[in-house]
């Protein structure tokens, strides 16, 4: 039968922009946070009529793309964030950055001017696709209204499949305007794209017999852990081998917290434990890790006696930074199955590992350097602060945060049991990551608490996302950790830079004395109020439970408390930047006295 001869079997004629709208919804995506403007306002007329998509209309597009991050990091689907061409596109670079650091999967869609004008410098005119080219997986300029469905459906396919990322589809407002029959399901057409998920054989074999072979082996969990979504076949391995384990940044919640084999949070600010059993080591497998500079330090002297198994979904991560014996690639969730099976062989065959003597080692370092704070009578020390919180909202609650001391504080102290919960700007390290990622989470989630736990100088970044959560009943519950400074920031001029100060103060003007000026600027509160929020204070310890709680009970509204602590605060344990994982300090001028003859 014809195509003439059965309009039944003819595809339907849409515009570009009803087209993009309509791949949207095959695609199942049900949620979009974006601001309209000139070159992509013909998609906002479609998205008016749709019944699956909700449109969240942000303050910034900035905003737009960490709630998307913080959406996709929440759900494991794919976040989806919209601007305008131009300014509307360069605001999103930010968080497609950070998108790229930390392996989210997200697709930016963006509006172009009209293809007539490309190059010519139009009104609102940017070269979206080149200047995101280095921070996206992949990009498109899409020119012609039938290209639309196809665009679009690649993109969430490359977003999603192997290392998850960001992709941007930039389309011209005329295609969007013109027509074109609308065919879906549509055939991707991506040569040279082909993730590697089933990992070699042979190679897992060899990683079994180094970690029968192995006494001081360390399971180094990176945030691909999560991305696989592998989080019970991790447990299956790390409890069948004995073995310890540390959990990145970007990994706290892919292995309990309680569990007795976990060490903590490796890196410049992990435990003395974590830290210490990687540079003491004779084996590492890395398991979606990337050997970053902030867990390794100065990379010439990290764990000079492991060996290296690496596994991990991209080819280009394996041997980068610390070159691996074992190079392994694939999905972390077939390798961890794998890999298992394997180790069943060798200890079927009494080639399992005795680790008994590194556990008592380990013992002895988790015992004597434990993480901890100091306290001062009258004080708020923030630790105590984000402390309380993990207490009460519990490991069932999803927590973001900015970036800076308070996020070193929230990886420490809140014990993470859960995966997915535990959601921060980690590669990139972008300030103003925590309103707008909570927003989004608790956007994908709206059955779970979600804290976002921030400091005062990242609050002041995305703020305003407090009036898009407000007008569209999303509860999230905000800790703004207010010490007045740059924390972090002020913590390395400290200890760095004798104590100078230079432009670190955001509670004073320059000049000014605490004793001088006693206003509060901003008022925090006020601000919440203004925005539609509630907004608490708290300024001693003897209120933290209560107002927390008081927080808790609210659901109807964000709420916002100001936590005013002590500017002098500082995060413990830290290896200075540039030095040896060996030089860690467990306190101001502490360094940990290493046993040299129990190891």
């Amino acid at each position: 039968m014809t195509e003439q001869g059965s309009s039944s079997l003819r595809a339907p004629e849409l515009t570009g922009a009803q087209a993009l709208i309509r791949a949207l919804e095959e695609l199942g995506v049900d949620t979009v946070f974006g601001i309209p403007g000139g070159a992509i306002l013909p998609a906002y007329d479609p998205m008016f009529d749709s019944k699956q998509l909700r449109h969240i209309l942000v303050r910034h597009e900035q905003g737009a793309g960490h709630a998307a991050t913080g959406y996709a990091q929440a759900t494991g689907k794919v976040g989806v964030c919209i601007a305008t061409s131009g300014p509307g596109a360069t605001n999103l670079v930010t968080p497609i950055a950070d998108a790229y650091m930390d392996s989210v999967p997200i697709v930016a869609i963006t509006g172009q001017v009209a293809s007539s004008l490309i190059g010519t410098d139009g009104f609102q005119e940017a070269d979206i696709c080149g200047i995101t080219m280095p921070i996206t997986k992949h990009n498109f300029l899409v020119t012609r209204a039938e290209d639309i469905p196809r665009a679009i459906a690649e993109a969430f396919h490359i977003a999603a499949t192997g290392r998850p990322g960001p992709v941007l589809v930039d389309i011209a407002k005329d295609a969007m305007q013109a027509s074109a029959p609308f065919r879906w399901p549509v055939e991707l057409n991506l040569p040279g794209y082909r993730p590697v998920s089933k990992p070699h054989g042979k190679q897992i074999r060899e990683a079994a017999r180094l970690l029968g072979l192995a006494k001081r082996p360390v399971l180094y969990v990176g945030g691909g852990v999560l991305k696989a979504r592998a989080t019970a076949e991790l447990l299956e391995l790390a409890e069948l081998t004995g073995a310890p384990v540390v959990t990145t940044l970007m990994a706290r919640g892919a292995f309990p917290d309680s569990h007795k084999q976990h060490l903590g949070m490796p890196g410049m600010h992990g435990s003395v434990a974590a830290v210490t059993a990687l540079q003491k080591s004779d084996l590492i497998v890395a398991l979606g890790a990337r050997f970053d500079d902030r867990v390794t330090g100065k990379l010439t002297s990290f764990a000079p006696d492991a060996k290296v198994v690496h596994a991990d979904i991209d080819p280009a991560e394996i041997s980068k930074n610390r070159t691996a014996d074992v190079p392994i690639v694939g999905d972390c969730r077939e390798v961890l199955t794998e890999l298992a099976a394997a180790v069943r062989t060798e200890q079927a065959a009494d080639r399992g590992g005795d680790y008994s003597g590194w556990w008592e080692q380990l013992e002895d370092w988790r015992t004597r350097y434990p993480l901890g704070y100091e306290t001062e009578a009258g004080q708020l020390a923030p630790q105590y602060v984000i402390e309380r919180i993990g207490k009460i909202a519990g490991p069932d609650a999803i927590y973001t945060t900015g970036v800076g001391q308070h996020q070193m504080w929230a990886a420490q102290f809140i014990s993470y049991e859960k995966p997915n919960t535990f959601l921060n700007s980690g590669g990139a390290g972008t300030m103003g990551y925590g309103v707008p990622a909570a927003m989004g989470a608790k956007a994908g989630r709206p059955d779970a608490t979600v804290w976002c736990i921030d400091g005062d100088g990242c609050f002041q970044m995305t703020n305003q996302e407090l009036a898009t959560c407000a007008l569209n009943n999303i509860p999230i519950k905000i800790a703004i950790i207010n010490n007045g400074a740059l924390g972090m920031v002020r913590q390395w001029q400290t200890l760095f830079y004798n104590q100078r100060y230079s432009n670190t103060d955001l509670r004073r003007g320059a000049g000014v004395s605490a004793a001088e000026d006693h206003r509060r600027i901003p008022d925090f509160v006020k601000l919440a109020e203004a925005y539609g929020c509630v907004g608490l204070r708290c300024e001693s310890p003897d209120q933290v439970d209560a107002v927390i709680e008081k927080a808790m009970a609210i659901n109807d509204a964000p709420v916002v408390i100001d936590f005013v602590v002590h500017e002098d605060a500082m995060v413990w344990p830290m290896v200075p930047a540039g030095l040896s994982n060996d030089e860690i300090l467990a306190a101001r001028d502490q360094r940990p006295d290493f046993d040299e003859e129990s190891e």
